[in-house]
């Protein structure tokens, strides 16, 4: 708890006027909460025993301003410590998402989307509570103790002795307790990722549940996980339960042994009975306190496993390191020299030399899984290789800032990523709109009829994986996106997988003509949109077997030849 604290407490400094008047409100709750206790004291001594009028007209007037100032002061510390840790954990939300996207390609393969909009939601929620409003009812809980205890002793010091003696007997009990619900809130908040990433493996994979019937599936899956969660959470609920009822049982044989001592000095006379009322009055108000306290032990276990799983995340280092240089403005060549790249024991790359030229349209054909986009990877550097070097302009791509190299790189993709938002704020993503430029990159891309077509044309705005488009209208805007920015180098995956034959000779035209002053590489499994490429690479099995122009592998490569077979059956 104490390093859990240590972290936060560097945010606490901006906060110190709102933690004074949390700290004025959390005074009046403790003042009227003793105040109220010793109030009993004169109501009955002076009032009902003593027949004392004056006492009884003042009475009221106290118990308003007590129950006033308890009120008040509540209000004062709720709002202003409310405010204080949903601050700070905006702030601690905001950081963890930027840490997340700062991280490597590889960080996102093995890790489940899910989980992390959990970690990012509901485990920095649990940590909201601990950061501002556990320590106030921490402090407003000790407070009240102290002023409970203070007043039990002055009344009386040997029945406080009966009367207190159950605290230290209690923490060993209670601090077990805490132990296992750490262990409980860490497995219940696991249990929660897990449905979380359940829920968005079923909402982004809809249309394959559907066409496959297999909805009950699905929602057995998701039972299960909302079952186990179920479980952790009541196991959880049983465990801080279990508080209230131990600190009864044991404050019970305080109480008993107060009232056989207290009584005793009662009849004999030696404490009056306003006195020894007040004294009951205050011990049982002091447990109270001592059992929220043990309950707010128990809640921080909750926030400390979920910081854990924060930590986690936060201790995760790219290991793509952003290089000094400045992209050159002026790309002539990307150049692979030797190339090896592995995933872990897979390799998905080796020996690979391949050189391409400004002007150049470099084609990369072959089997799925033999290496084409793992090579792609190293262009934008999602990925850096494993063995080799890959040259801009005779420079390493490891020298060059890696956001000034990926404004030079557009990359369309056979998985097309739509916004929710307008077609144009799609279009120029990442970049200050320009309409002009929006609609003369549509044009390009042989977007702008459907999108013109549209209610408010560019202003349309799309819905979330663009499900008001047609598969070929998402991948015209994705390669408008991609000519937006006018790039240097320009890599399309597929890029032409969901249009018609017509609307692919189109683009192919595009495609050969805003090459003329870029590097583009295409990948292609319909050979028919590669006729044009300076040069068609042959990958098989993570190696190029083969390099040249068409006529050339057509004569001389035996796997282009397969390749160039399968595609005209």
């Amino acid at each position: 708890m104490k390093d859990f604290f240590k972290q936060y407490s560097p945010y606490y400094k901006n906060y110190k006027l709102f933690f004074f008047y949390s700290f004025v409100g959390i005074i009046l709750v403790s003042a009227a909460t003793s105040g109220t206790a010793y109030a009993i004291q004169p109501l009955l001594d002076d009032i009902f025993i003593n027949k004392n009028k004056e006492m009884l007209y003042m009475m009221p007037f106290i118990i308003i301003a007590l129950y006033t100032a308890k009120g008040f002061g509540r209000y004062m510390q709720a709002y202003y410590i409310s405010f204080i840790g949903q601050d700070i954990t905006r702030i601690v939300r905001d950081k963890l998402f930027s840490h997340v996207l700062s991280l490597d390609m590889d960080f996102f393969q093995k890790k489940h989307g899910g989980e992390l909009v959990s970690r990012i939601t509901n485990d920095i929620n649990r940590i909201q509570q601990a950061i501002s409003n556990y320590v106030a009812e921490f402090l407003s809980e000790i407070l009240t103790i102290i002023g409970l205890i203070a007043l039990v002793i002055y009344h009386s010091p040997e029945l406080s002795f009966y009367g207190l003696i159950v605290l230290p007997i209690a923490f060993y009990p209670l601090s077990l307790l805490a132990k296992r619900m750490k262990k409980l809130s860490f497995k219940s908040q696991e249990s929660n990722s897990d449905i979380t990433s359940s829920l968005s493996e079923s909402f982004n994979n809809i249309e394959i549940i559907k066409a496959n019937s297999s909805e009950k599936i699905e929602a057995t899956k998701f039972s299960i996980h909302n079952m186990i969660f179920f479980k952790y959470n009541m196991k959880a609920l049983k465990t801080n339960e279990l508080t209230s009822p131990l600190m009864e049982i044991i404050g019970s044989f305080a109480f008993a042994a107060v009232i056989i001592v207290g009584g005793s000095k009662v009849i004999s006379g030696e404490i009056t009975t306003g006195t020894f009322t007040s004294f009951i009055a205050a011990l049982f108000m002091l447990y109270t306190p001592i059992r929220r306290l043990s309950s707010l032990y128990n809640k921080m276990q909750d926030a400390l496993a979920a910081n854990e799983r924060i930590n986690d995340i936060f201790a995760k280092e790219a290991n793509i390191i952003s290089g000094e240089k400045e992209c050159p403005s002026n790309i002539q060549t990307v150049n692979f020299k030797d190339i090896a790249l592995k995933y872990d024991d897979f390799v998905a790359l080796k020996n690979i030399n391949l050189e391409a030229k400004k002007g150049e349209i470099i084609a990369l054909v072959g089997d799925s899984g033999g290496g084409k986009s793992s090579l792609i990877n190293l262009i934008i550097r999602f990925y850096d290789t494993s063995a080799g070097n890959l040259l801009l302009n005779d420079t390493s791509i490891k020298d060059f800032n890696i956001k000034s190299l990926r404004e030079n790189i557009s990359i369309v993709t056979q998985r097309v990523y739509i916004f929710n938002d307008s077609i144009a704020a799609n279009v120029a993503y990442g970049y200050e709109v320009d309409e002009i430029r929006v609609i003369e990159v549509l044009k390009q891309a042989h977007a702008y009829d459907f999108v013109m077509k549209m209610k408010k044309g560019v202003h349309t705005i799309l819905d979330e994986f663009g499900t008001n488009l047609s598969g070929g209208q998402r991948q015209r805007i994705a390669i408008a996106r991609a000519l937006y920015k006018n790039p240097q180098i320009l890599i399309l995956d597929e890029a032409t997988s969901a249009l018609d034959n017509e609307s692919e000779s189109i683009i192919s035209e595009v495609i050969q003509e805003v090459s003329k002053n870029k590097i583009t590489f295409i990948i292609a499994h319909r050979l028919s949109t590669i006729k044009n490429a300076n040069k068609i690479a042959v990958f098989k099995a993570g190696e190029i077997v083969c390099i040249g122009s068409e006529v050339e592998l057509l004569n001389s490569c035996k796997e282009y030849q397969r390749l160039h077979n399968l595609a005209n059956i």
